[in-house]
């Protein structure tokens, strides 16, 4: 009988998966080389280094990561570069790197490449040239960027489409692990986006998720969100706070309020006094930065759910966004937003927290 070897990284990934990244970067740094393959030794470090990237550590990964590097961390440097939010010409210097790798034969099918490069162009909404390279599939995380690019657009005139497709590839990962991280995660966006009574069944996923691994930025804020779909405001703004209190320079938890507050029109949660109007000098083409109302353009109940995902999703890691949010908290203030998406006007207060 043959021994299963262990693996060594499960925690890691996990940690990773789940937005846990210190922890992540942590545990890479405690999984001793010698007990890992070449291979592992390489994912340990794609992951160290994307983990990096996720706490805006960008200009540390690109110094440490030479030109010798192996290409699965020469993508990843990529990824550290474009969003750096350095230089003018960073972002396009990465994505033509990134286009040379591709179209190498030798190393064009590299997972961890083809998972920079669906990310990439994700950022760019460039989704057909994102979904090139992540709809063949490979591993789990190809398979949930998938679900997640198809999840981000906003094409109201084809949203069935795209919920077909967004079901097709859920599907194809619970037959591959329907227990695995990956699978639970993208099962909630899922069931997010469904609403109704699935939003129950997304926030017990976070549950689940938040009593098997840390706490991050990322379980609280799903968490969050569900409750406020169910009109739980009160317990979702003690998740938010928790998740602030984590990393203040986390966009999600600060814009999701106004996210879901703008749907149904209620007085909700906390948001940073300073971040609502730098969203405008960091993010001019977003959808709030004009001020109109988030649903303004769909128009079928399934267009507005993958708008508002669309729109939760789309300031991640964005370091103009996180320098804005960190000079907003510095003032230990919350705005309480109110927003009545009929008369497309807002009205706030603000109160001390700290």
């Amino acid at each position: 009988m043959t021994s299963t070897s262990p693996d060594h990284l499960f925690g890691l990934r996990n940690s990773f998966y789940v937005g846990a990244y210190q922890a992540a970067i942590t545990g890479s740094q405690s999984v001793p080389a010698h007990a890992l393959s070449p291979d592992e030794v390489l994912h340990r470090d794609a992951i160290l280094y994307r983990s990096y990237i996720a706490i805006g550590s960008h200009q540390l990964v690109i110094d440490e990561i030479g030109p010798a590097a192996a290409t699965p961390l020469q993508a990843v440097k990529l990824l550290a570069l474009y969003l750096s939010g350095g230089a003018a010409g960073n972002k396009e210097s990465a994505v033509s790197r990134l286009k040379e790798l591709l179209g190498d034969p030798a190393v064009g099918s590299n997972l961890i490449l083809r998972l920079v490069a669906g990310t990439i162009f994700m950022h760019q909404q460039d989704y057909a040239e994102a979904l090139k390279h992540t709809n063949s599939g490979g591993n789990m995380e190809l398979l949930a960027l998938n679900v997640r690019i198809y999840l981000q657009m906003h094409r109201p005139d084809h949203a069935e489409k795209q919920l077909r497709a967004v079901r097709h590839w859920l599907r194809v990962m619970q037959k591959l692990d329907e227990d695995h991280t990956l699978t639970q995660l993208a099962s909630a966006w899922v069931h997010l986006v469904m609403g109704g009574s699935k939003i129950q069944e997304a926030y017990l996923i976070f549950q689940d998720l938040s009593e098997k691994y840390p706490a991050s930025c990322m379980i609280l804020n799903g968490k969050a969100q569900c409750l406020m779909h169910m009109g739980n405001f009160e317990q979702a703004e003690g998740l938010l706070l928790e998740s602030l209190n984590k990393d203040a320079k986390d966009a999600q938890t600060l814009f999701k309020p106004r996210r879901v507050q703008s749907e149904t029109g209620e007085t909700c949660v906390a948001l940073s006094q300073v971040s609502v109007f730098q969203l405008k000098i960091a993010q001019p083409e977003h959808v709030w930065s004009s001020g109109c109302p988030l649903l303004k353009t769909a128009s079928t109940e399934p267009a507005k759910r993958l708008h508002e995902f669309s729109c939760i999703f789309s300031l991640n890691l964005s370091p103009k966004t996180n320098t804005c949010l960190t000079a907003a908290n510095s003032k230990q203030q919350l705005i309480i937003l109110t927003f009545s998406s009929n008369s497309q006007q807002s009205t706030s207060t603000t109160r001390d927290i700290f």
